[in-house]
């Protein structure tokens, strides 16, 4: 069984203990239905090392991996899509980089697993990209990054919206973020939206079209 306290001082701190994997899956059979769909978006406010976003990204991978185990095009595609849907932000460089790599080790471990000797280079190189921007280090409260010691800096949050267009091709949408969470009194929401038009939910920044496989380039 993981540890749910990494040390007490971390928690005197930061307040953090992580969430066991009874009360995880528990959560996330709440949102049964988003969980299973393979472009559903999810932010994790305080992600740690990832136990929400491992258990989301498994169930998503398996029901891409049962519509498009036959097609490896096809699974790589949307396997790619299926992590592109999951954002986190976390105050501590250590858990971000342990929930970007737990992340990763679980997609190229099925990605193997499926498209055996048709896996592609470039993809792990996207994939791993993708997590860059999407698993970040900052304060979820103020939406601002923040420096080696957990303290905000004047750099605002920016997360990327991955969107397949046409073929090959992926559009990038990077955009600032002054309210992450869509909150309604009557239904809880977990999905991020993105919108061009500034009504208070970001502001847009930029926009970039490549081949998938080539993510980074635009880096």
């Amino acid at each position: 069984m993981k540890k749910q306290v990494k040390s007490k001082q971390r928690v005197a701190d930061y307040g953090e203990v992580f969430t066991a994997e009874r009360e995880v899956k528990a959560m996330c059979d709440l949102v049964l239905q988003e969980t299973e769909r393979i472009d559903s978006r999810f932010l994790e406010p305080a992600c740690g090392d990832g136990n929400f976003l491992a258990e989301i990204l498994e169930r998503k991978l398996a029901i891409v991996k049962n519509k498009y185990k036959k097609s490896p095009l096809d699974y790589e595609k949307n396997s790619l899509l299926a992590v592109s849907s999951l954002y986190g932000v976390d105050i501590m460089a250590d858990n971000v980089l342990a929930c970007r790599e737990r992340l990763y080790k679980i997609w190229a471990k099925q990605y193997k697993a499926v498209c055996k000797k048709e896996c592609n280079e470039d993809t792990y190189k996207s994939i791993s990209f993708i997590l860059s921007r999407n698993i970040v280090c900052g304060n979820a409260l103020t939406l601002k990054c923040v420096d080696e010691n957990g303290n905000d800096t004047d750099e605002p949050i920016v997360f990327s919206e991955w969107a397949f267009i046409t073929g090959f091709n992926i559009q990038r949408s990077d955009y600032t973020f002054d309210q992450l969470l869509n909150q309604d009194n009557n239904k809880e929401k977990t999905q991020m939206s993105f919108d061009e038009e500034n009504d208070g939910e970001g502001v847009f920044l930029q926009k970039y079209i490549c081949n998938y496989r080539r993510l980074w380039e635009n880096g």
